[in-house]
């Protein structure tokens, strides 16, 4: 077994674990509003805490809100929340495995059909089972190589 196969199997696992949070609906106020407000802790309070202004707070939740806020005042404000920031990737496909899967196939399917193609106006037609045969092929060589046109 590979290095790239041990390290992508340990980064599946990981990410495995976040699979179910992907999920859960984000407060409409965003976290840091919604959990200051259900444990009564007043925007002062924070502040106090993160030693910057009532307004500093207000900004703070705002950003949030947007999405501009930045990971480390997210971890700044967990900490004064005597919470922990955890944040991660889900692919969208369920696993790195099937994401890595996905494009190969694609780049297979537009690698063989770009052969198909030339070798018909060649008059050397292959029938419509060699070609998903072909594209299967080259999908797991793909994945094997992993080459780096995988992603463009």
């Amino acid at each position: 077994m590979g290095k790239k196969s041990i390290q992508l199997q340990q980064l599946n696992s990981k990410m495995l674990s976040f699979v179910h949070l992907k999920d859960v609906a984000i407060p409409p106020t965003g976290w840091i509003k919604a959990i200051r407000t259900t444990i009564g802790m007043s925007m002062q309070q924070l502040g106090d805490k993160l030693s910057i202004s009532k307004q500093g707070i207000l900004d703070i939740e705002k950003r949030e809100k947007e999405g501009s806020i930045t990971i480390k005042s997210l971890r700044e404000i967990a900490q004064a929340l005597d919470m922990q920031l955890v944040y991660g990737f889900v692919p969208n496909d369920g696993s790195i495995d099937a994401l890595i899967e996905k494009r190969a196939i694609e780049l297979a399917t537009k690698i063989v059909l770009r052969t198909a193609t030339t070798m018909q106006l060649e008059d050397q037609g292959v029938s419509n089972k060699r070609i998903e045969q072909a594209i299967k092929e080259r999908a797991e060589e793909i994945k094997n190589e992993m080459p780096k046109i995988l992603w463009d």
